[in-house]
């Protein structure tokens, strides 16, 4: 009797440890999809803001055809993961519905290169280079994934180079002229050999390179011409200046 008793009891902690084990190990796998599902929630997230700051930028239906695709793949994998998530069926006709219309656009709509003027507000600059910076990341990453293939990735990194490049040099330029307007030719000459080294470093290699060197040397070689006359004015100051103390030096005294 009593051994049945024990059997019963050891019998009992086992299930006791076996379903304690069962839902640790479903309570394991459930906190792994809500991770993986928060994670395809802020990749939607960053598409969706990266779609809203490209009207910052100059059109390109490519790249949003690109991020919307993005957010579709992430919601269908949030719906295999746990479908039953509230409203998440509902996202994913919505975000199919909205790739059909960006599919039509970028087919129908070629991207151009239109001319981009650059914001006065410094920190809406910086905005519009971390833009570019994260779309140049998401094309990358949707290439390693596959979901991007190699040619079109290819154009649209080299467009996005080309903007970045494009606003760091444009706005180099633009300081550069504002110092030598304001006859600050030493910070002018910097910004313009900052501008010329970034071109030359710069893997990016068309008419706008070639052009714009071409540009920067010519406004150093008048930053030059203009630091050596200030040079020789400033050194025919302090010789005359000089001569007029030993004038006054050496002058006959008064007498009285």
């Amino acid at each position: 009797m009593i051994a049945i008793i024990i059997g019963l009891i050891v019998a009992l902690i086992v299930i006791v440890v076996v379903v304690s084990s069962i839902q640790q190990h479903k309570e394991k796998l459930e906190a792994e999809k809500r991770i993986k599902v928060a994670k395809q929630k802020a990749v939607i997230d960053e598409s969706e803001d990266l779609i809203f700051n490209l009207a910052n930028l100059p059109n390109n239906p490519n790249i949003v055809n690109i991020l919307n695709r993005r957010s579709l793949n992430a919601a269908k994998t949030m719906q295999e993961l746990m479908p039953e998530v509230k409203g998440i069926k509902k996202r994913v006709q919505e975000l199919q519905s909205r790739l059909k219309a960006s599919e039509d656009l970028a087919n129908n709509q070629a991207s151009v290169e239109e001319h981009f003027t650059l914001p006065d507000n410094e920190q809406q600059l910086v905005g519009i280079l971390q833009c570019i910076k994260k779309l140049r990341a998401v094309l990358k990453s949707e290439q390693n994934k596959g979901a991007l293939d190699a040619q079109t990735f290819t154009a649209e990194d080299q467009r996005l180079a080309t903007m970045q490049l494009k606003i760091n040099i444009e706005s180099l330029v633009k300081r550069g002229t504002q110092a030598f307007n304001k006859e600050m030719l030493g910070s002018a000459r910097q910004y313009f050999e900052k501008a010329l080294q970034s071109l030359a470093s710069s893997t990016v290699k068309n008419d706008y390179v070639t052009t714009r060197q071409s540009d920067i040397s010519q406004q150093l070689e008048e930053i030059t011409d203009a630091l050596k006359h200030t040079n020789a004015k400033d050194a025919a100051k302090k010789a005359k200046s000089e001569e007029n103390e030993l004038d006054l030096l050496f002058q006959p005294k008064k007498k009285w």
